[in-house]
């Protein structure tokens, strides 16, 4: 079983774009930040990037060419939780729905009112379309193809005083039908945290998730005792059940516990992960369910 770093901290994100996620939020720790800071300035680095296609600025925007991001963020020291869905013209969401959690008496907003949400709080307006997703937009709209699978950025973090934080950021599924809203921004799907038992983040299909709220299944196998490994593959193996797909859905769960264990997990062999500590940024093959 992996664990953190000599103070207990450790960061934890989805896939290998998640190590300079990671990167930037080790940043935060080394510099007295919590781990609410650092699971928000892990995801600002996926939801700033361009070249990434699946969150943020340069995201594959809905079937209408519009960008509509979902994002959510939670803090274990006072179960804390805010989101956003369906928001246009926000580079970073994730911290829009942080102002959610901390400056109003809400937990979501969603669509124009999240945007209006964002500018009273002082949140630019920006252009989130590129013209590369663009172009990717108005190709698919001439073949008509289904909506393209995405990589959303879900990041799980123990600081050094024993707090736990998660934060998702995404674009969602490309070229999507408008207002459609992924797990990411539902708190008990797309992330989670109990503040004295651990945290999970997930990425994939998001109806899939969804259907199962997996990431709160995750934290509640943890709190029986499980480590955060055994507790991503209950929730995939009790998933893989009752699915008429069985393990042939897609999902990915990273997670960290209260010890400073952590794990990443995927449904099929083939999920990686990012983890970091002080001493070490790496990125690591999952445990998973199912051979590809």
């Amino acid at each position: 079983m992996r664990t953190g770093s000599a103070d207990g901290a450790v960061v934890v994100a989805t896939w290998e774009f998640g190590k300079v996620c990671v990167q930037a939020a080790v940043a935060a720790l080394e510099k007295g930040g919590t781990a609410l800071d650092a699971v928000e300035q892990a995801a600002w680095v996926a939801e700033e990037d361009g070249s990434n296609a699946s969150v943020g600025y340069g995201g594959n925007p809905n079937s209408d060419g519009v960008v509509q991001v979902d994002a959510a963020i939670m803090w274990g020291a006072d179960h804390g939780a805010g989101s956003v869905a369906a928001l246009e013209g926000v580079l970073h969401p994730v911290s829009v729905a942080r102002r959610v959690m901390e400056q109003s008496s809400h937990v979501m907003l969603v669509g124009e009112g999240a945007r209006k949400f964002a500018v009273a709080q002082g949140f630019e307006q920006v252009e989130l379309l590129t013209p590369e997703a663009r172009e990717r937009w108005k190709k698919w709209k001439k073949e008509q193809g289904a909506t393209e699978n995405h990589d959303t950025i879900g990041v799980v973090a123990l600081d050094g005083d024993g707090n736990l934080a998660a934060s998702c950021s995404t674009s969602g599924a490309g070229f999507k039908h408008p207002g459609r809203v992924g797990d990411s921004p539902i708190i008990g799907s797309g992330l989670y945290v109990d503040g004295e038992v651990g945290a999970a983040a997930a990425t994939g299909q998001g109806e899939d998730i969804m259907r199962h709220c997996a990431c709160y299944a995750v934290v509640a196998h943890m709190a029986r005792g499980l480590a955060p490994d055994e507790a991503c593959l209950e929730t995939l193996r009790y998933m893989a059940q009752r699915d008429p797909r069985g393990a042939d859905i897609a999902i990915g769960i990273v997670a960290v516990d209260k010890q400073g264990r952590y794990a990443g997990a995927g449904m099929r062999k083939g999920f990686p992960y990012a983890c970091g500590t002080a001493g070490e940024i790496q990125v690591i093959q999952g445990v998973w369910v199912k051979e590809k």
